[in-house]
């Protein structure tokens, strides 16, 4: 038996798993250890040098004793953990904690051993992220480690990753500690570092300097001999081989007869073979040194239960060897470089180069994107096709294109969605720098093309909307709208606000025009201006020279008509040389022109060149504009820091959670005490309530309360109807005994004689704070105001933990009530900074503990000076892994 076939010790937690990018673009498998690592355990230490055994036993141990391997090799996942880092059969990293004694405080001490071949791969950075996010979830809050002076690599693994270290050097040894705890710090270092990897890892498919196209034969119209042309006739820079079963003469590459006899290195293997040899190629390209696969032939997962077996089968073997994969069932890729030339791709025609990058999953819709972007005349840098999304996915695209000199703004059109919490702060990350343009399909069951993995989702469209918004994203619903915001984000700047200027030869264009950008949201601070009929060309730049200057203006809006004087390309002439004088973007309806004309491209006086979009009608142009202002208004929006609050004991929570789910495996709602129990764990106060049955059981309430209180039916049939089922103010024994008698006989029709008394709120607004685990979205926090804005018109606000203090005040601002808390007919204003508070300790809850499947908090009473719980419910389930973990993973 392997050890791969060996059966999992007890406790082993799965969900560790992951198969993780290294510094230098290659692949690897992380995962805890396990007591059948004991042999290579011994091989990974034997072929350490004396210097690093040295440094990390502080001693020359020549050979680890069986004893001390065992004990290497057997843990607990819980009080001591230990994670290996595989490559193929290789061990090449341990990383370890071990709890430390309770007086020592929630602390573990922490341990490294690299192999040396894999020193300088950030084996050791990938490793530390992922024991510490375990250790948070173990309930650890600090780590310890002892490192001798000169390992000063072990120093910088530490120091490096963005905590703040201590250190204290006694008796030869440097001692140091830090807090575990994510700050912003720590996690803009994780955030570059995975950003570095990945986007190194699909370099060798975007910009290979070789590539063997597996499968050619002599049909001119296979898929092999197809791409193989397509690669000659655009014009690729690099090496090009084919590999045939036959001696073929092709012009323009090497011709072999297998796989085996290609030189080494070759960067890309394009496999366009039959689905039954797939398989056996790729094995083919692995065992030769192939660096990536691009897999062109279908009859994967998108054909049912045998592909999806034959599509596992695939990753296992790439996965193993440390490769990255687009496709099964790929469109291909193209990179418009001239130093690259790729048209790795069923395409016949490479597309115009451009500064835009396009990610699309089927072949289908390649091929209808690539065909408005040549009706645009707009350019892109790449244009990738991931078909069933099995390894590379639209968020390694993103993470190459954060720094891709030769990008600008980047485009999805995305089927499916595998992993929105990776997706969304990949995104958020990226929108910071560029524009990042998407289109998603429907978020129904039905809407998941065959083939694509995703798992269901109870939130749907409005979480998507949401988490789009969260993060930067401007979101878009077809591939023409995608490309109307692409042609203008990659030729102007950015509005600095909504105002905007319009000019124009007929009034009926501008009016169009100006009703558009009002219904959109934009400010029309100039005009709309209409040119007379034997306006000549220097009236035309006359006019846009004023409302370009006008300092209220912050974008112009141009649409004209073809007319008699002057000539439809003197006019276009004009509105670019203009165009060019300014940094204020301009749109433009040019009846008859589409996308990026050449009439409406001007050399700037530094040699850069002005491209200014044109749309077939002034909506199309207003909608684009209108998507863009609101990109730039989030740019400028301060997002703040992660939310931190004092007072959180999550080992206290894990505890609680541990001992429901003893008790009842199945989960189940709490009772009051363990709710009131888990929300002091995270510094939120509940109201009690006592349930009564009796006006002396309400008196007797009362006085444990102190008055003034309040009794209100909980049935659900009148909890929200407060004149129905609610007194307030009560301020004495027998006023609670007339209540109680009012309510009883008034309520009994209904059988909604379910009473609690509470100690009086002061006035505010009742809010609804709340959180659920998803199962594609993980973590979702709501808000909403209580009663119909929730109930009947369904206005509630969603965001994906973990949440920055702007991410806070925008979900409470983004409920159409929220004027309400605001002050609203003469009321104060709430205290916003207490509801904040609470906004950000029920997202650390839901973000910290994924077993909380529901919490609702309702009513929370806002008002002036703080903010009252005054009830809440929270159910606990056995928790799904969740699809990104906050560690570096690429699944």
């Amino acid at each position: 038996m392997t050890e791969a076939d060996a059966p999992l010790p007890a406790g082993y937690p799965q969900e560790w798993e992951a198969d993780v990018v290294l510094r230098d673009g290659s692949v690897a498998q992380l995962r805890p250890i396990t007591p059948e690592d004991a042999d290579a355990l011994h091989r990974f230490h034997e072929r350490q040098s004396d210097e690093s055994i040295y440094l990390r036993f502080f001693a020359p141990i020549k050979r680890l004793s069986n004893r001390e391997v065992h004990r290497f090799a057997n843990v607990d996942y819980h009080s001591r953990v230990a994670l290996v880092l595989m490559v193929e059969d290789d061990l090449v990293g341990i990383a370890r904690f071990d709890r430390l004694d309770a007086e020592q405080g929630v602390a573990a001490e922490v341990a490294f051993n690299v192999s040396d071949h894999f020193q300088g791969r950030g084996v050791g950075s990938v490793m530390l992220e992922h024991l510490a996010a375990i250790g948070q979830e173990q309930g650890i809050e600090r780590f310890v480690a002892d490192v001798l002076p000169q390992n000063r690599k072990m120093l910088a693994v530490f120091k490096d990753a963005g905590y703040e270290v201590t250190q204290h050097f006694d008796d030869g040894v440097v001692e140091l500690a830090f807090d575990i705890r994510p700050t912003d710090q720590s996690e803009q270092v994780r955030a570059e570092r995975e950003q570095r990897a990945e986007s190194l890892s699909v370099k060798a498919l975007l910009a290979p300097t070789s590539v063997a196209v597996v499968g050619v034969d002599s049909h001119a119209a296979s898929v092999g001999r197809q791409v193989l042309s397509h690669l000659v006739g655009g014009g690729y820079r690099g090496d090009l081989y084919a590999v045939a079963d036959h001696d073929l003469e092709l012009e323009g590459c090497t011709t072999y007869r297998s796989v085996s006899e290609l030189p080494p290195m070759v960067d890309l293997g394009v496999i366009a073979v039959s689905d039954d040899d797939a398989l056996a190629a790729t094995e083919e390209c692995v065992r030769h040194g192939v660096r990536s696969v691009l897999v062109l032939s279908n009859g994967f997962a998108e054909t049912g239960t045998s592909g999806q077996a034959r599509q596992q089968a695939l990753m296992r073997v790439v996965r193993r060897h440390g490769l990255r994969i687009v496709g099964p069932s790929s469109f291909g890729l193209i990179n418009t470089h001239p130093d690259v030339a790729l048209n790795a791709s069923l395409a016949a025609t490479m597309p115009k180069h451009g500064t835009l990058g396009v990610f699309t999953q089927s072949g289908a819709l390649g091929v209808a994107m690539l065909d408005l972007l040549a009706r645009r005349n707009l350019g892109v840098s790449d244009f990738v096709s991931a078909g069933n999304r099995a390894d590379v996915s639209g968020n390694d695209l993103m993470q190459h294109w954060f720094d891709d000199e030769h990008t600008e703004a980047v485009s999805l059109y995305l089927e499916s969605v595998g992993n929105p919490r990776k997706f969304s702060r990949i995104a958020r990350r990226l929108s910071t720098q560029k524009p990042v343009i998407v289109v998603k399909t429907d978020m129904s069951a039905n809407g998941v093309p065959r083939g694509h993995n995703v798992r269901s989702t109870k939130h749907g469209a409005k979480a998507f909307r949401a988490m789009m918004r969260q993060a930067g994203v401007i979101r878009v619903d077809s591939a023409h709208r995608m490309f109307d915001v692409a042609q203008l984000v990659t030729t102007q700047p950015l509005p600095a606000g909504p105002r905007v200027a319009v000019v124009g030869n007929a009034d009926a264009l501008g009016v169009l025009a100006a009703d558009a950008a009002r219904s959109y949201g934009l400010d029309v601070t100039h005009g709309p201006v209409a040119l007379p009929a034997d306006a000549v060309v220097a009236d035309y730049a006359e006019a846009l020279r004023v409302a370009f200057a006008d300092p209220d203006v912050d974008a112009v809006i141009t649409a004209f008509i073809p007319q008699l004087v002057a000539a439809d390309g003197d006019i276009a002439a004009a509105v670019t040389a203009t165009a060019t004088e300014h940094e204020k973007p301009c749109v433009a309806t040019f009846l008859g022109l589409h996308g990026i004309p050449e009439v409406l491209t001007a050399e700037r006086a530094d040699g850069s060149v002005e491209r200014v979009p044109s749309y077939s009608m002034p909506e199309d142009a207003v909608r684009a504009l209108r998507a863009v202002t609101r990109y730039s208004e989030w740019l400028q929006r301060d997002r703040g820091h992660l939310v931190n609050p004092e007072g959180i004991e999550r080992a206290r929570v894990e505890a609680l959670i541990a001992n429901v789910l003893s008790d009842s495996p199945q989960g189940r709602r709490l009772r009051p005490d363990e709710v009131a129990e888990l929300l002091s764990s995270y510094g939120i106060d509940l109201w009690p309530v006592h349930p009564v049955d009796n006006a002396e059981e309400a008196v007797a309430a009362a006085d444990q309360l102190g008055y003034p209180v309040a009794l209100k039916s909980v049935s659900p049939l009148v909890r929200h109807q407060p004149v129905t089922a609610f007194r307030g103010d009560i301020g004495g024994a027998a006023s609670v005994r007339e209540a109680y008698a009012a309510l009883d006989d008034r309520l009994a029709p209904l059988h909604a004689n379910r009473f609690v008394v509470q100690k009086m709120a002061s006035p505010g607004v009742a809010c609804v704070v709340g959180s659920s685990e998803d199962s594609l979205f993980g973590p979702v926090v709501r808000f909403s105001l209580s009663g119909a804005p929730t109930e009947l018109l369904d206005d509630v606000g969603y965001r994906m933990p973990p949440l920055t203090t702007g991410d806070v005040k925008d979900l409470i601002g983004s409920v159409k009530a929220a004027p309400l808390l605001n002050g609203h007919r003469g009321a104060a204003p709430i205290d916003h900074a207490a509801l904040e508070d609470l906004l950000s300790r029920v997202s650390l809850l839901a973000d910290h503990h994924p077993e909380i499947a529901d919490l609702e908090l309702n009513p929370v009473n806002a008002r002036p000076g703080g903010t009252e719980v005054l009830g809440a419910s929270v159910t606990i389930a056995p928790p799904e892994k969740r699809a990104d973990t906050g560690r570096r993973s690429l699944s």
